[in-house]
C-alpha cells in the first residue's frame, strides 16, 4: 500500500484488499463506514489459485462450466481466429492533479488558488490545444506523444453530482455507472456479452488481484502479476526435461474425469496450470525481462515492468482484449505535492512513450493497442498549503497510433467552479467508455452501459 496521509484512501486501499480475497458470496468483509460500495467481483466465484512462483500469483475467475480441456482450446480457438483490438485500462490511483498536468497558467485565477503549487509558465511546454494550458514539466514525454497525433486530452473529465470517496468514485469509473451496488465490471460487462466462455486471457489483470473493472458475470479473466516470472517448477525435480515432462503429465492426470466432486477443484487447477505454462513457460528466463530495441525507465517500480511483458504478450500473439493494471506510485497528494507528483508523472510519461514505441517496433501492432489512462477525480483548485485536497473534474488520455490525437471536450476555466468550488467537468466518464465499446471494442454500448441515456460518444479513434 502506498503511504499516505488519506484516511479515506487508507480505508478504501483495506477494504479492497480484503474483499479481493473473497471467493464466494457472502465471504467478504463487512464494509468499513456505512454505504460504502464492495469492489465489483466481490463474491463472485474464483476458479482456483492456478500458481504462485517469485512474486507471481496467476487466477482464474468466473466460467463456472469451464472444464480443463475447454481451457487450452479456447485459447487455441482465439489465438487462431487472428489478432483483434486491445484496449489497455491504466488507473492513476488516489485522484491525480489535473490543474498540475495540465496546468491553467494562462488562467488569471490560477496563481490566486496556488500560489505555493502553481506550475511555472514556459511557452516550450505550452498545450498546442489550448493557450490558457501547458504541460507539466514532468510530463513531457505526454506532450510529445500529443504533438505526434498519438496521445487524445481529455482536460475535464468527470460526471454529474461528483462524489469525494476515493473508494466510492473508482467504483462508479469501474462499474461504468453510478451504482453503488454494481458489482460487473464495465469491461467484465462487455466479455460477458462478446467475449470468449473459454478464453481467459481475454481480460487480463496484471496483478495479484482481479481489477474490478475485469470482473465479468459468466466469462472467464484473469490477474497475473508477473508474467515473465511465471514457472511451474515440481519439487526436487532438476533436470529441466524431466521437469516438461512431469509438468505435462501432470497436466493429462488433471484431465481424467472422476466422480470424486471433492477433487474437482484440484484436478482442474492441475491442468489449467500446465495449460498457462504452455503459454507463458517460454516468457521465462529471458533478460529485463526481454531485450528489446526501446529502453523503458529503468528502477524498482513495478509500472514499467508490467507494460514491458504486456508488450511482449501482443507481440507474441496472446488472444488479450481488455488489460488493466495500475501506474503506482500513488496520485494522493494531500501534501508533499511539488515532489511526489513530480515523480510518479515522470515514470508514468516516460513508461508510457516507452510502450508505444516498444508496440510500434512490430508491423501492425501499435494499430491494434489503445491505452485508457484514468484518475477517480481530479484535485481542488486551491491549494491547502503544500498541496491539494480531492476535487473533481479530472484528466483522461488515450494513446495509440490510432488515437484521434486531438483535445476532446474543452477547459472549463476556473472563473465558474461547482458547488463544491471544483472543476466542472466537460466530458463525462460514461460518454468516453460509450465512444470505447462501438469504435474500438465493438459492439452496441447500450448492451453493457446501464443507464446509459442520452450520453453522445466523442470522437476518439481515427
Amino acid at each position: 500500500m502506498d503511504a499516505c496521509h488519506c484516511k479515506d484512501y487508507t480505508r478504501a486501499a483495506v477494504l479492497r484488499a480484503a474483499a479481493a480475497r473473497a471467493a464466494e458470496p457472502g465471504a467478504g468483509l463487512r464494509a468499513i463506514e456505512p454505504g460504502m460500495p464492495l469492489p465489483a467481483g466481490t463474491g463472485l466465484s474464483r476458479r482456483a489459485f492456478l500458481a504462485r512462483s517469485g512474486g507471481l500469483a496467476l487466477a482464474v475467475f468466473g466460467g463456472g462450466a469451464l472444464a480443463p480441456q475447454a481451457f487450452d482450446a479456447g485459447i487455441e480457438e482465439a489465438m487462431g481466429a487472428g489478432p483483434d483490438t486491445v484496449l489497455v485500462s491504466v488507473f492513476l490511483s488516489g485522484g491525480a492533479d489535473s490543474l498540475s498536468i495540465l496546468a491553467p497558467v494562462g488562467d488569471p485565477r490560477y496563481a490566486a488558488l496556488r500560489p505555493a503549487l502553481a506550475v511555472a509558465p514556459n511557452p516550450a511546454h505550452a498545450f498546442s490545444e489550448d493557450p490558457d494550458l501547458q504541460w507539466h514539466p514532468s510530463a513531457l514525454a505526454l506532450r510529445d506523444l500529443h504533438a505526434a497525433g498519438k496521445l487524445t486530452v481529455i482536460p475535464a473529465i468527470g460526471y454529474a453530482s461528483p462524489n469525494q470517496s476515493h473508494f466510492t468514485s473508482r467504483h462508479f469509473w469501474e462499474v461504468g455507472a453510478l451504482d453503488p451496488q454494481g458489482q460487473v465490471g464495465w469491461m467484465g460487462r462487455w466479455l460477458d456479452r462478446y467475449g470468449s466462455a473459454t478464453n481467459p486471457l481475454q481480460g487480463l489483470s496484471l496483478d495479484s488481484s482481479l481489477a474490478p473493472s475485469l470482473a465479468a458475470h459468466s466469462v472467464p479473466t484473469a490477474a497475473v502479476a508477473q508474467p515473465e516470472r511465471y514457472s511451474l517448477t515440481p519439487r526436487d525435480v532438476w533436470d529441466a526435461g524431466l521437469r516438461t515432462r512431469t509438468n505435462e503429465h501432470f497436466g493429462r492426470l488433471g484431465r481424467l474425469e472422476t466422480g470424486d466432486a471433492s477433487l474437482a477443484g484440484a484436478r482442474t487447477a492441475s491442468a489449467q496450470v500446465v495449460g498457462i505454462q504452455g503459454q507463458l513457460g517460454t516468457l521465462v528466463g529471458t533478460n529485463a525481462p526481454w531485450q528489446t530495441a526501446v529502453p523503458y525507465p529503468s528502477n524498482s517500480a513495478s509500472f514499467p515492468r508490467k507494460l514491458q511483458s504486456l508488450a511482449e504478450l501482443l507481440r507474441r500473439g496472446l488472444p488479450i482484449r481488455c488489460v488493466a493494471l495500475d501506474a503506482g506510485g500513488g496520485y494522493v497528494t494531500h501534501d508533499n505535492q511539488v515532489t511526489a507528483l513530480a515523480t510518479n508523472l515522470d515514470q508514468l510519461s516516460r513508461s508510457l512513450a516507452a510502450f508505444q514505441a516498444d508496440l510500434e517496433q512490430t508491423p501492425g501492432l501499435a494499430e491494434r493497442v489503445l491505452v485508457h489512462v484514468w484518475s477517480e477525480f481530479g484535485r481542488r483548485p486551491q491549494e491547502n498549503g503544500t498541496g491539494t485536497d480531492h476535487g473533481a473534474g479530472g484528466v483522461s488520455f488515450l494513446m495509440g497510433a490510432r488515437a484521434r490525437g486531438e483535445m476532446v471536450g474543452e477547459f472549463p476555466g476556473l472563473a465558474t467552479l461547482d458547488g463544491q468550488a471544483n472543476l466542472r467537468s466537460t466530458v463525462d466518464f460514461r460518454a468516453v467508455y460509450k465512444g470505447l465499446i462501438e469504435d474500438w471494442l465493438g459492439g452496441s454500448a447500450t448492451d453493457v452501459l446501464p443507464g446509459l441515456g442520452s450520453f453522445t460518444a466523442p470522437e476518439l479513434i481515427r
